[in-house]
Protein backbone atom coordinates (compact mmCIF):
# COMPACT_ATOMS: atom_id res chain seq x y z
CA UNK A 1 0.00 0.00 0.00
CA UNK A 2 2.68 2.50 1.00
CA UNK A 3 4.23 1.80 -2.20
CA UNK A 4 1.33 2.33 -4.08
CA UNK A 5 0.69 5.61 -2.32
CA UNK A 6 4.02 6.57 -3.16
CA UNK A 7 3.97 6.29 -6.62
CA UNK A 8 0.48 8.07 -6.98
CA UNK A 9 2.20 10.80 -5.50
CA UNK A 10 5.40 10.75 -7.88
CA UNK A 11 2.93 11.06 -10.81
CA UNK A 12 1.70 13.84 -9.88
CA UNK A 13 4.80 15.88 -8.99
CA UNK A 14 6.11 14.32 -12.34
CA UNK A 15 3.08 15.39 -13.92
CA UNK A 16 2.43 12.27 -15.68
CA UNK A 17 -1.46 12.65 -14.62
CA UNK A 18 -2.86 15.41 -13.56
CA UNK A 19 -3.45 17.04 -10.37
CA UNK A 20 -6.29 18.72 -8.89
CA UNK A 21 -6.57 22.15 -10.16
CA UNK A 22 -8.69 24.79 -8.69
CA UNK A 23 -9.02 27.60 -10.86
CA UNK A 24 -9.04 31.24 -9.02
CA UNK A 25 -11.30 33.33 -11.36
CA UNK A 26 -11.55 36.37 -8.30
CA UNK A 27 -7.99 37.07 -9.94
CA UNK A 28 -9.14 38.00 -13.50
CA UNK A 29 -11.50 40.47 -11.94
CA UNK A 30 -9.12 43.41 -12.61
CA UNK A 31 -8.59 42.64 -16.35
CA UNK A 32 -12.37 41.85 -16.82
CA UNK A 33 -12.81 45.15 -15.46
CA UNK A 34 -10.96 46.68 -17.88
CA UNK A 35 -11.92 45.02 -20.77
CA UNK A 36 -15.52 46.55 -19.95
CA UNK A 37 -14.34 49.57 -19.82
CA UNK A 38 -12.70 49.70 -22.88
CA UNK A 39 -15.77 48.35 -24.47
CA UNK A 40 -17.80 51.06 -23.08
CA UNK A 41 -15.97 53.81 -24.34
CA UNK A 42 -14.77 52.49 -27.31
CA UNK A 43 -17.38 49.82 -28.45
CA UNK A 44 -15.71 46.78 -30.17
CA UNK A 45 -17.08 45.81 -33.64
CA UNK A 46 -19.74 43.50 -34.54
CA UNK A 47 -19.74 40.58 -36.72
CA UNK A 48 -15.79 40.35 -35.68
CA UNK A 49 -12.61 37.79 -35.32
CA UNK A 50 -12.38 37.73 -31.58
CA UNK A 51 -9.10 36.06 -30.18
CA UNK A 52 -8.94 35.35 -26.94
CA UNK A 53 -6.50 32.98 -24.45
CA UNK A 54 -3.36 33.63 -22.48
CA UNK A 55 -0.17 35.46 -22.89
CA UNK A 56 0.38 34.34 -26.39
CA UNK A 57 -3.35 36.07 -27.60
CA UNK A 58 -2.67 39.59 -25.03
CA UNK A 59 1.23 40.24 -26.29
CA UNK A 60 -0.13 39.89 -29.99
CA UNK A 61 0.60 43.68 -30.50
CA UNK A 62 0.50 43.43 -34.42
CA UNK A 63 -3.37 41.58 -34.21
CA UNK A 64 -4.90 44.38 -36.37
CA UNK A 65 -2.05 44.80 -38.90
CA UNK A 66 -1.55 40.74 -39.25
CA UNK A 67 -4.84 40.64 -40.18
CA UNK A 68 -5.94 43.88 -42.37
CA UNK A 69 -9.25 41.92 -44.18
CA UNK A 70 -10.78 41.37 -41.17
CA UNK A 71 -11.80 43.38 -38.03
CA UNK A 72 -10.19 41.96 -34.93
CA UNK A 73 -10.59 42.11 -30.86
CA UNK A 74 -7.92 41.26 -28.83
CA UNK A 75 -9.10 39.09 -25.84
CA UNK A 76 -6.12 38.13 -23.89
CA UNK A 77 -5.50 38.10 -20.36
CA UNK A 78 -1.61 36.82 -19.18
CA UNK A 79 -1.45 33.01 -17.31
CA UNK A 80 -5.02 32.30 -17.80
CA UNK A 81 -7.24 28.76 -18.85
CA UNK A 82 -9.53 27.56 -21.26
CA UNK A 83 -11.47 27.54 -18.00
CA UNK A 84 -10.78 31.29 -17.59
CA UNK A 85 -12.19 32.13 -20.94
CA UNK A 86 -15.56 29.84 -20.61
CA UNK A 87 -16.11 31.53 -16.87
CA UNK A 88 -15.77 34.83 -18.19
CA UNK A 89 -17.30 34.29 -21.74
CA UNK A 90 -20.74 36.56 -20.78
CA UNK A 91 -18.82 39.58 -20.00
CA UNK A 92 -15.94 39.63 -22.85
CA UNK A 93 -17.23 37.43 -25.67
CA UNK A 94 -20.81 37.47 -25.48
CA UNK A 95 -21.27 41.29 -25.72
CA UNK A 96 -19.44 41.47 -28.70
CA UNK A 97 -21.51 39.38 -30.70
CA UNK A 98 -18.12 37.89 -32.86
CA UNK A 99 -18.69 36.20 -36.13
CA UNK A 100 -15.71 33.78 -35.28
CA UNK A 101 -13.49 33.31 -32.12
CA UNK A 102 -9.91 32.15 -31.98
CA UNK A 103 -9.04 30.45 -28.80
CA UNK A 104 -5.12 30.21 -28.07
CA UNK A 105 -5.31 27.92 -24.60
CA UNK A 106 -4.16 25.28 -23.00
CA UNK A 107 -0.82 25.52 -22.09
CA UNK A 108 -0.86 26.94 -19.02
CA UNK A 109 -3.54 24.09 -17.93
CA UNK A 110 -0.82 21.86 -18.31
CA UNK A 111 2.18 23.61 -17.11
CA UNK A 112 -0.68 23.73 -13.70
CA UNK A 113 -1.13 20.28 -13.69
CA UNK A 114 -4.30 19.56 -15.16
CA UNK A 115 -4.50 16.49 -16.83
CA UNK A 116 -4.85 16.30 -21.25
CA UNK A 117 -8.48 14.69 -20.35
CA UNK A 118 -9.33 17.75 -18.07
CA UNK A 119 -7.97 20.47 -21.00
CA UNK A 120 -10.10 18.56 -23.31
CA UNK A 121 -13.33 18.89 -20.85
CA UNK A 122 -12.38 22.60 -20.60
CA UNK A 123 -12.42 23.19 -24.04
CA UNK A 124 -15.99 21.14 -24.68
CA UNK A 125 -17.15 23.63 -21.57
CA UNK A 126 -16.25 26.75 -23.18
CA UNK A 127 -17.66 25.28 -26.87
CA UNK A 128 -21.24 25.16 -24.25
CA UNK A 129 -20.74 27.82 -22.92
CA UNK A 130 -20.70 30.59 -26.00
CA UNK A 131 -22.98 28.43 -27.88
CA UNK A 132 -25.51 28.61 -25.57
CA UNK A 133 -25.95 32.37 -26.71
CA UNK A 134 -23.90 32.49 -29.83
CA UNK A 135 -25.39 29.09 -31.54
CA UNK A 136 -23.66 29.49 -34.98
CA UNK A 137 -20.47 31.22 -34.07
CA UNK A 138 -17.67 29.13 -35.37
CA UNK A 139 -14.27 28.50 -33.20
CA UNK A 140 -10.99 28.33 -34.20
CA UNK A 141 -9.04 26.30 -31.87
CA UNK A 142 -5.03 26.46 -32.16
CA UNK A 143 -3.14 23.78 -30.75
CA UNK A 144 -0.34 24.06 -28.18
CA UNK A 145 2.64 24.58 -29.38
CA UNK A 146 6.10 23.46 -28.27
CA UNK A 147 8.11 25.82 -26.23
CA UNK A 148 12.24 25.47 -24.85
CA UNK A 149 11.15 26.83 -21.39
CA UNK A 150 8.23 24.00 -21.13
CA UNK A 151 9.90 21.57 -23.26
CA UNK A 152 9.44 18.75 -20.86
CA UNK A 153 5.43 19.13 -20.73
CA UNK A 154 5.43 18.28 -24.65
CA UNK A 155 4.32 15.08 -23.74
CA UNK A 156 0.78 15.93 -22.46
CA UNK A 157 0.53 18.99 -24.37
CA UNK A 158 0.56 16.88 -27.23
CA UNK A 159 -2.08 14.57 -25.97
CA UNK A 160 -4.31 17.50 -24.82
CA UNK A 161 -3.97 18.60 -28.62
CA UNK A 162 -5.19 14.82 -30.11
CA UNK A 163 -8.06 14.60 -27.58
CA UNK A 164 -9.28 18.27 -28.76
CA UNK A 165 -8.67 17.53 -32.37
CA UNK A 166 -10.47 14.30 -32.42
CA UNK A 167 -13.37 16.13 -31.20
CA UNK A 168 -13.34 18.71 -33.19
CA UNK A 169 -13.49 16.59 -36.06
CA UNK A 170 -17.14 15.60 -34.71
CA UNK A 171 -18.39 19.01 -34.39
CA UNK A 172 -19.82 21.48 -36.78
CA UNK A 173 -18.22 24.81 -37.20
CA UNK A 174 -15.03 23.61 -35.04
CA UNK A 175 -11.51 24.35 -36.69
CA UNK A 176 -8.03 22.64 -35.09
CA UNK A 177 -5.27 24.29 -36.49
CA UNK A 178 -2.12 22.81 -35.86
CA UNK A 179 1.41 24.39 -35.22
CA UNK A 180 3.35 22.00 -33.75
CA UNK A 181 6.01 20.86 -36.27
CA UNK A 182 6.16 24.33 -37.50
CA UNK A 183 7.83 25.18 -34.57
CA UNK A 184 10.22 22.56 -34.78
CA UNK A 185 13.62 22.31 -36.24
CA UNK A 186 15.71 20.04 -38.37
CA UNK A 187 16.93 18.27 -34.71
CA UNK A 188 13.60 17.89 -33.44
CA UNK A 189 13.90 20.52 -31.26
CA UNK A 190 11.68 23.71 -30.73
CA UNK A 191 13.81 26.44 -32.81
CA UNK A 192 14.63 29.53 -30.37
CA UNK A 193 14.50 31.86 -32.91
CA UNK A 194 10.99 32.16 -32.79
CA UNK A 195 11.32 33.24 -28.98
CA UNK A 196 11.79 35.78 -27.26
CA UNK A 197 14.24 36.20 -24.24
CA UNK A 198 12.18 33.57 -22.10
CA UNK A 199 11.58 31.16 -24.65
CA UNK A 200 8.26 30.66 -23.98
CA UNK A 201 6.36 33.37 -26.09
CA UNK A 202 6.85 34.06 -29.89
CA UNK A 203 8.46 36.33 -31.38
CA UNK A 204 7.47 38.65 -34.75
CA UNK A 205 9.37 35.83 -36.51
CA UNK A 206 7.06 32.97 -34.01
CA UNK A 207 3.68 35.53 -34.73
CA UNK A 208 4.65 35.30 -38.32
CA UNK A 209 3.79 31.56 -38.44
CA UNK A 210 0.84 31.79 -36.84
CA UNK A 211 -0.48 34.45 -38.86
CA UNK A 212 -0.07 32.62 -41.66
CA UNK A 213 -1.36 28.98 -40.29
CA UNK A 214 -4.81 31.17 -38.73
CA UNK A 215 -5.33 33.15 -41.61
CA UNK A 216 -7.47 30.42 -44.06
CA UNK A 217 -9.45 29.23 -41.21
CA UNK A 218 -11.43 33.06 -40.81
CA UNK A 219 -12.36 32.97 -44.32
CA UNK A 220 -16.66 32.85 -44.36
Amino acid sequence: MKKLLSFALWLVASGTCGAAVTNNFAKWEKDMAAFERADKSNPPPQQAVLFIGSSGIRLWKTLAQDFPEHRVINRGFGGSHIADAAHFAGRIIIPCAPRLIVLRSGGNDIHAGKSPEQVCADFKAFVSTVRAKLPDVKIVFVGQNPTPARWKNRDREQAANTLIRDYIKQTPRLVYVENWGKVLGADGLPRTELFVADQLHFSAAGYEILTDLIRPTLRD
